[in-house]
């Protein structure tokens, strides 16, 4: 589903389009590559030409709108997820996979605590939070478990790196980048083969190292949903990129977090080895248990409408539940919401 986006780097539409025409000219219309054998594993998916993209997209769920984000429109009712068959396997505990010899140990989810989503700018921790989630722009917060927001499947507005690499961006018949319906500011990026998703882990792998670099626990991977929402993308496509990242961020000492496709949970973990779940408005849309059934307690959700009371007393919620405003505002300016719910 479409996510909250840090308003630390957006750029509107106009200044989108720019880009896009860049890529255009500098890239012209390619036929479908056949990959060939690639020197990373986890890079070549195992049945991507062969996996129909399914056709019903994910819930959306709401953005920060920031002064320069088109508005969203408007967004169908929610629908339930569907409900884990009872003679489905029980979730294992939320294991930390083991690391290689060679790689640095990896932390533990902090299960239990109470957390803030600051992707809209960074603000002095508030009391009795243990987990704080900003972007990959800022420096993680002090004395809790830092996760580390990175745009994996999307091109982040306003980052120019992307001229350097055309073919990381998905394109039309014509040649043209294909842009998420809802937020035109953001390219879609290629998963479709090895060859462009080498091109996409140049990019974004970047990114995963200066989460490491700048001390951040875990990294959220935002919109592995990409493949519901852009004709040649699959499922498959976007797990074997997200391996990759995840191989590369273990490697480095962070978890990984899964970021949308809340339908896919179970399979996900098995393929990609995601260590805990971000989610967002999975209360609205009735997608809770599709985390919780796969990650246990460690799940951390967001939401952004309702009451908070009403909110925290909700049954269904993960026991890391925060109510912020749309908009993700840091503290002390216009609109600024925050409540964490209390752990049960």
């Amino acid at each position: 589903m479409p996510t909250t986006r840090s308003t630390a780097r957006a750029y509107g539409a106009p200044a989108a389009l720019l880009l896009a025409a860049a890529l255009l000219a500098g890239c012209t219309a390619r036929a479908p590559e056949t990959a060939g054998p690639s020197s990373t594993p986890s890079l070549s998916g195992s049945s991507d030409a062969h996996e129909v993209p399914p056709g019903t997209a994910s819930s959306p769920s709401p953005r920060a709108t920031g002064s320069a984000s088109p508005a969203p429109s408007a967004s169908p009712a929610p629908s339930a997820s569907p409900v884990p068959s009872p003679s489905a396997p029980s979730p294992r505990p939320w294991p930390t996979p083991a690391p290689s010899p060679s790689a640095p140990s990896l932390p533990r989810f902090p299960v239990g605590v109470r957390a803030d989503y600051q992707l809209g700018g960074p603000y002095p921790v508030p009391s009795g939070v243990g987990l704080v989630a900003r972007d990959v722009t800022e420096r993680p917060a002090r004395g809790v478990f830092s996760v580390c927001y990175v745009n994996a499947f999307q091109t982040q507005p306003g980052d120019e790196r992307w001229r350097e690499h055309p073919r990381a961006i998905l394109r039309d018949p014509e040649g043209r980048p294909v842009v998420d319906p809802s937020w035109p500011d953001e390219m879609i990026l290629d998963t479709s083969s090895a060859a462009s998703r080498r091109e996409v882990l140049a990019v974004v792998g970047e990114d995963v190292a200066t989460c490491a670099r700048k001390g951040f626990q875990a990294v959220e991977l935002d919109n592995l949903d990409s493949f519901t929402r852009a004709e040649g993308l699959t499922r498959r496509g976007n797990a074997a990129l997200a391996r990759a990242l995840t191989e590369q961020a273990h490697s480095l000492g962070l978890l990984v977090a899964q970021k949308n496709a809340a339908e896919h949970s179970r399979w996900m973990r098995r393929e990609v080895g995601f260590d805990f779940a971000v989610a967002e408005e999975c209360l609205a849309w009735d997608e809770c248990r599709a985390y919780t059934s796969v990650y246990g307690d460690a799940v951390v959700d967001v939401e952004y409408d309702g009451d908070p009371r009403e909110l925290c007393a909700d049954t269904r919620r993960p026991v890391t539940t925060v109510l912020r405003d749309r908009g993700l505002s840091p503290r002390g300016t216009k609109g600024y919401v925050f409540h964490a719910c209390p752990v049960r």
